[in-house]
């Protein structure tokens, strides 16, 4: 596992939250993934709205898990494939009078961010990927238009670096790094 290592402190579980491409083959039990749904139902949303949507395989439901496999970019398929769960996140961007809800994606993402936490307090590890065929989702799993996919989630405990080919066993030993909280947080005024 590796923590972040942080100037300020954080809570444990945001530490200990990484986002691992090598995955254990043993499943995530039904009730632990309901329970990182129950995480994602609890998030804030505008107008109490609650865009979020998941649609989810286990890597046991072969045909379904695959047709997820086969949306994601090739960049993402390798290493993927072997997670226990597959999870692609939508947003409804549409109130159901028809209004556009500008909030839908913020929403989605407190969602998403309540469920990653509850996963990695359960010792769940989960990877989100941009990389997919947004048009070829649309059409595999007959999403309507309302339905907006945004990621896909790898979701499982983690497994070994050293089951993974280059260049994603280089990318899993690498340290972890994010900016300065000086580089993303500005008192009074955002710099020119």
């Amino acid at each position: 596992m590796k923590l972040a290592t942080t100037t300020y402190p954080v809570l444990e579980t945001i530490r200990k939250r990484w986002s691992p491409r090598a995955f254990a083959s043993y499943p995530v039990a039904p009730e632990t993934l309901h329970q990182v749904f129950e995480a994602a139902s609890w998030a804030a949303s505008a107008m109490n709205e609650q865009p979020w949507r998941y649609l989810y395989a286990h890597h046991a439901d072969q045909e379904t898990f695959q047709k997820m496999v086969d949306c994601l970019l090739p960049g993402n398929q390798p290493w993927a494939k072997n997670a226990p769960v597959l999870i692609l996140a939508l947003a409804k961007t549409h109130y159901d009078n028809g209004t556009p809800n500008g909030a839908a994606l913020h929403d989605l993402g407190l969602a998403n961010g309540n469920l990653i936490l509850e996963a990695t307090a359960l010792g769940l590890h989960g990877h989100f990927m941009g990389g997919f065929d947004v048009a070829k989702t649309r059409e595999v799993f007959q999403l309507p238009e309302n339905l907006q996919p945004v990621a896909f989630i790898a979701l499982g405990y983690l497994g070994e670096a050293e089951q993974l080919e280059e260049p994603f066993l280089s990318r899993e030993k690498a340290p972890r790094q994010r900016k300065g909280v000086e580089e993303i947080a500005f008192h009074n005024q955002l710099p020119a």
